[in-house]
């Protein structure tokens, strides 16, 4: 038995750990934008990345050096220092050199950017930045606000895990994400700090499984980013282990997270849960369902709050998996607006369906009558603020 609690701290809820964001010049204004996450012990650390086959230098840096084992990660926003090549790679090189200089307890620091692509990092910038970091500072916030890139808010989560017996262990998280969101993987970026004594050779499979229902369950436009990473940091600090217990806890971060960066998608109004079941299998509902998540017409429906179900009925068809016109039903909620071949949407159903299209958030649920598979992914709606925000991103 355990029990959750929501608590406050973000990435430093759990003992040991330590972050900041501050301003060093990437992005204008005095913004906040280079991060640090310190454990005062060495942490375990495992990511999953991208299927983005032009992987950003951050991801090919931690991939070639095989890091299993860190006390200090380093993030910039502004900048994703991707398609940058060797010389990408050889800069991270030089400003963890730097930060290792400067602090001299660091072991193995590992780096992750958002930003731009194809420019080269500022490093001198980002250098100056490093040597105002204080690395016994607990700034959840402002490392949350540092990491943002067209995000308009931060966000967060930290639980508290308490066990039968009164024991209790944490776990907290940031994540930064509004745009090219449509994760083959993992989300744009997020960060878990835990003091679980999470067994190393359980964290990336951990991390894989709580993905598959999370942050490869959302999407806001269909782009997969060249930087999407997920990295869980363990410092066992708490000297505590009940994997049902972590695994729950894990589970609920990234799905906490993974709505929020929908709810935040760029110009969104709305958040959408897809609700596949009858699928003839969990493969093919995840299928149906995410492609009704990454649908332009539907997208444009939802912003126009336009119950149109002939455009998900057609997405579903387009999808390629198994399906009948004579055993689908389509529901806004509980209001059926098509069962089985049959059609209801008279004006009393369309004006019910419209009505529920105007909350901020609901389902759509969509019973395909062949199988016991299901899944739900999680979209939102796309409209004007999306092309203005994407038009002119670089300036």
């Amino acid at each position: 038995m355990f029990t959750l609690f929501s608590i406050e701290g973000g990435v430093c809820a759990p003992q040991g750990f330590f972050a900041d964001g501050i301003a060093s010049g990437l992005k204008p204004e005095g913004q906040k934008d280079l991060a640090f996450i310190h454990s005062d012990t060495l942490c375990d650390i495992r990511a999953i990345f991208t299927s983005n086959r032009f992987r950003a230098a951050p991801i090919l840096h931690f991939q070639r050096n095989a890091v299993e084992r860190t006390n200090f990660v380093l993030i910039n926003a502004k900048n994703a220092n991707a398609m940058t090549g060797e010389a990408g790679i050889e800069d991270i090189d030089l400003i963890l050199g730097h930060a290792e200089a400067t602090f001299g307890n660091l072991v193995d620091p590992v780096m992750s950017s958002t930003g731009v692509i194809g420019v080269r990092l500022p490093k001198e910038k980002i250098m100056r930045g490093m040597e105002r970091f204080d690395l016994t500072r607990k700034a959840p916030d402002a490392a949350a606000r540092a990491i943002m890139t067209t995000d308009s808010r931060d966000k967060q989560v930290a639980f508290e895990v308490r066990l039968e017996n009164g024991e209790s262990f944490r776990i907290g998280a940031m994540a930064k994400g509004a745009g090219m969101i449509n994760p083959a993987m993992a989300t744009m970026l997020c960060f878990i700090t835990t003091d679980a004594a999470v067994p190393a050779d359980e964290m990336h499979t951990l991390l894989q499984a709580c993905a598959a229902t999370t942050f490869n369950a959302i999407s806001v436009d269909g782009d997969t980013s060249t930087n999407d990473t997920v990295m869980l940091l363990s410092n066992g600090k708490s000297g505590l282990y009940r994997r049902e217990a972590f695994v729950h806890a894990l589970e609920r971060t990234m799905h906490e997270l993974a709505l929020a960066i929908v709810a935040d998608g760029e110009g969104a109004t709305k958040c959408v849960a897809f609700e596949i079941t009858g699928a003839a299998n969990h493969e093919e509902a995840a299928v149906a369902a995410k492609a009704l998540t990454n649908s332009l017409l539907v997208k444009t429906a939802l912003y126009g709050e336009d119950p149109n179900w002939g455009r998900i009925a057609s997405t579903i068809g387009a999808s390629g998996v198994t399906c009948d016109p004579s055993t689908l039903t389509i529901a806004f909620e509980n209001v059926t607006v098509y069962e089985k071949g049959e059609i209801l949407f008279d004006a009393e159903q369309e004006e019910k369906a419209a009505k529920i299209m105007r909350k901020k958030a609901f389902s759509i649920h969509c019973d395909l009558g062949i199988g016991d598979g299901s899944f739900t992914a999680y979209g939102c709606d796309l409209g004007h603020e999306y092309v203005k925000i994407n038009a002119d991103y670089r300036t």
